[in-house]
């Protein structure tokens, strides 16, 4: 079974790359379940329902979401409703939606999807480490495929919930600093692992806004608007091979592809 995860979808550029490509990404690579981190893709920091709807209709099936979660208030009627759409499961227990889910594809076999966030670097959360102890019981109980979006700052915290969670989920897959990182590989118990899956938006920026207005901001010090930047638009992707049997991952491949290119 193949489950490809694309990595923080950024602004206008990333909804638009992936709406060109992902059709012709999911039959290539015969894709049975497609993951997307959205929580920059409206306007660079957030998510809208036009948006989440935009990127279901290109054939994303589940969103995940990060610290930037709440930026657009407009989201919330449809995070509190749409079980496709995910929040960090270690929010506070009084936040509205879900931080996790589970999926049973017309093969008939059942994906759980886990969403985290890091506290190192990060805004106050509940502990990632304990809340998926908590939680992967039940999950493990309807599914046998798990797969856990790791939304972090720090490489050390997400090789750290890799070991962590080695051999209890199908695949730990980092997200939040947009750019993507050759470490990927099968740890001793099964379970895929990448640090970071990478940015789909626009790489003539820093990750993912205006080059200058960064800039400007960090030679001043002074506040600026960070607008989403358009050129050199790239999407960014790993696709995980699970057994379906036992949930074992048995490979992990990196995608990076431009406008225009072909798997």
């Amino acid at each position: 079974m193949n489950i490809l995860f694309i990595g923080d979808i950024v602004g206008r550029p990333g909804r638009r790359i992936l709406t060109e490509h992902l059709g012709t990404i999911r039959t290539g690579l015969a894709v049975d379940f497609c993951i997307g981190n959205a929580e920059n893709a409206a306007g660079g920091s957030g998510l809208t329902p036009d948006a989440a709807e935009e990127l279901f209709r290109a054939g994303v099936d589940v969103l995940t979401n990060g610290d930037h979660v709440w930026q657009k208030k407009e989201i919330l009627p449809l995070m509190e409703k749409s079980p496709r759409l995910l929040r960090p499961a270690n929010l506070s227990p009084l936040a509205l939606g879900r931080g996790w889910c589970v999926f049973t594809i017309p093969s008939g076999a059942a994906i759980g999807v886990l969403n985290l966030q890091g506290r190192i670097f990060m805004r106050p959360v509940d502990c990632p480490f304990r809340v998926a102890d908590a939680i992967l019981p039940e999950m493990s109980g309807q599914a046998r495929i798990i797969i856990v979006d790791m939304h972090a700052e720090a490489t050390a915290e997400k090789v750290a919930m890799g070991w962590h969670l080695d051999g209890r989920v199908s695949a730990v897959l980092g997200t939040h600093t947009h750019i993507q990182t050759a470490d990927e590989q099968i740890l001793p118990g099964g379970t895929a692992y990448i640090t970071d899956v990478g940015m789909t938006g626009p790489y003539d920026s820093v990750i993912g806004r205006r080059k200058d207005r960064v800039l400007e901001a960090m030679l001043t010090q002074m506040p600026k608007v960070f607008d989403v930047a358009k050129g050199d638009v790239r999407l960014s992707a790993v696709l995980v091979a699970v057994d379906p049997a036992s949930g074992r991952a048995q490979g992990i491949r990196r995608i990076h592809l431009r406008e225009g290119e072909m798997l």
